[in-house]
């Protein structure tokens, strides 16, 4: 499957050049493997602080071009709600089975289910959505180890640079659902709530699922950062937390509903002419 890879089945992953060696020392194969191994350090040049003029003015097309990837492949879904998580939680989890239940009612409320593509939490809310009837995407970054695609997709994008990913996650989605997971799914969340709190987004749900992984995160922003006031009180109501499935998806749909009116308008048609259509559900 191609990065647009509109209508057609996820590749399969290739076998993974044992831990420790070097990128040189892999094969080709093993170095574009999707997810798996990172082609070039790209993103670490980037980084490290100012390069030749040419080398950024090179760059910049790359950054432009992984933009365009994103926009091409996700610019006429249906409405989207993103789905945060962690990558370790194998299928006989708790975590694994709330994820893929969120997903399908997500499916089954009309929404787009939209995770970063890999196994975990990522692979329940896609499987979920697939058994609800809705359509499973998944935005992938390239990375050193554990991302690989799950089988559950009915398109996905990978990216070469984490921002342009993140930029992706957020610009297509209407509500944010955030499963339990580590620093990835930390920095999704708090990004996502800076950008609530400063208002460049409105009234769009982020939702912790999971009462006891969240708790204690929940304590240290209304017990620590309050009384610090690093922030308000107010501020922490913006990420709401929950066990039931069935409640974050009808907050969601409420929220849905009050914005369904200027967003209707905005919506942007595909022009055959620029070869562009709706991405369509696997079959399978």
């Amino acid at each position: 499957m191609t990065d647009g890879g509109e209508g057609k089945e996820p590749r399969k992953p290739v076998e993974v050049a044992p831990p420790g060696r070097s990128t040189a020392e892999q094969t080709p194969q093993e170095r574009h493997e999707w997810g798996k191994a990172t082609r070039a350090p790209e993103e670490r040049h980037f980084l490290v602080g100012p390069r030749l003029r040419r080398e950024e003015i090179a760059r910049l097309f790359r950054i432009l071009s992984d933009f365009m990837r994103g926009f091409r492949a996700l610019h006429f879904l249906d409405p989207v709600v993103t789905v945060f998580g962690s990558a370790r939680f194998s299928e006989s989890h708790r975590y694994y089975a709330l994820a893929r239940e969120t997903g399908r009612l997500l499916a089954q409320a009309g929404f787009t289910v939209m995770t970063g593509g890999g196994p975990g939490v990522m692979e329940a809310a896609n499987r979920g959505a697939r058994e609800g009837g809705g359509m499973s995407v998944g935005c992938n970054i390239e990375l050193p180890h554990e991302q690989k695609p799950n089988p559950y997709l009915d398109l996905f994008v990978e990216f070469r640079y984490f921002f342009v990913r993140k930029v992706m996650l957020v610009k297509y989605s209407t509500a944010f659902v955030c499963m339990p997971g580590g620093f990835g799914t930390m920095d999704e969340i708090f990004e996502t709530a800076t950008l609530i709190q400063t208002g460049k987004i409105l009234g769009f749900p982020l939702i912790l699922v999971g009462r006891d992984y969240w708790t204690p995160l929940l304590d240290f922003l209304a017990g620590t950062m309050v009384p610090e006031g690093t922030v308000t009180a107010p501020e922490t109501q913006l990420l709401t937390v929950t066990d039931d499935p069935a409640a974050a998806v009808a907050q969601i749909v409420e929220a849905a509903s009050r914005l369904s009116g200027e967003t209707a308008a905005e919506r942007p048609r595909p022009n055959p002419l620029l070869g562009e259509r709706k991405p369509a559900r696997s079959k399978t």
